[in-house]
């Protein structure tokens, strides 16, 4: 099954140099987009009205993979919590929070690597940011509500993202904040078409803003929109360039 791939050694490989790789090791040329550079610690900075949060914030990072985004998360949130249905994942997010860094190695060249280390930012602190393994789609009771919840390249590699969705208003607090970013990669290898949010011809024209407004709509209120691009690295002559779809929601107060 595709969801298989993030329990490879391949896929961690590329995700923590996705995550935490210096410029010159994900893109080792003078030209490409470099502006793609950097995307799990944007999603944060680009995106949270961090003016809007209050000294006891907190923050939930669905779909953390490595952990990145959720440490930014914590350099304005007083305890930032990351989830993801890998265990692989968040082993290795578990020893970054740790030990602050993670050696590891990235393809060059077919069997040939480079030896790197992953390392958490100066001055953030770890001891705000905890990791769990956990479906986003099933989340465990108990985790109270969040002031930022964030949802970054997940929408489209879940199952059934409407379910994920109908937990949210119950997630995010009262003038909270909900960023989804989304290249809106609907492959029927990890959601049937039958769920898909948009791009399925029996849906129409929908696209997946227009079912994220119908979705949210009753709770949230469309607050921004961006176009983020993104660069993944698979050897040093391949990468897959993307650009997502980031919308924050502003949860409204609930009525009655």
């Amino acid at each position: 099954m595709a969801e298989g791939f993030y329990e490879t050694s391949k896929a961690l490989s590329e995700y923590l140099l996705f995550h935490y790789g210096k410029p010159e090791e994900v893109l080792p040329w003078e030209f490409g987009p470099s502006d793609a550079l950097g995307y799990p610690a944007r999603c944060v900075s680009e995106c949270v009205a961090v003016d809007r949060l209050g000294d006891e914030a907190r923050a939930l990072d669905l779909g953390c993979a490595v952990g990145r985004s959720t440490f930014e998360l914590a350099r304005h949130c007083a305890e930032a919590i990351g989830i993801d249905l890998s265990e692989n994942f968040i082993d290795a997010a578990g020893l970054l929070q740790r030990d602050g860094r993670l050696d590891y190695s990235f393809a060059v060249e077919g069997e040939l690597g480079q030896a790197a280390t992953a390392e958490v930012p100066d001055g953030i602190d770890r001891e705000r940011v905890r990791f769990e393994q956990g479906d986003a789609t099933f989340l465990r009771d108990g985790l109270g509500q969040f002031d930022v919840v964030l949802m970054a390249n997940l929408l489209d590699r879940l199952p059934c993202p409407a379910k994920c969705l109908e937990q949210l208003p119950g997630l995010v607090a009262a003038g909270g904040q909900l960023i989804i970013a989304t290249p809106c990669t609907w492959l029927e290898e990890y959601t049937p078409k039958t769920e898909w949010l948009g791009g399925s011809q029996a849906l129409g024209q929908v696209q997946t803003l227009d079912t994220l407004c119908e979705i949210l709509a009753p709770a949230f209120t469309l607050d921004g929109e961006w176009n983020l691009p993104f660069l993944i690295r698979e050897h040093a002559r391949k990468y897959q360039w993307s650009v997502a779809q980031a919308t924050r929601w502003i949860r409204l107060a609930p009525t009655g």
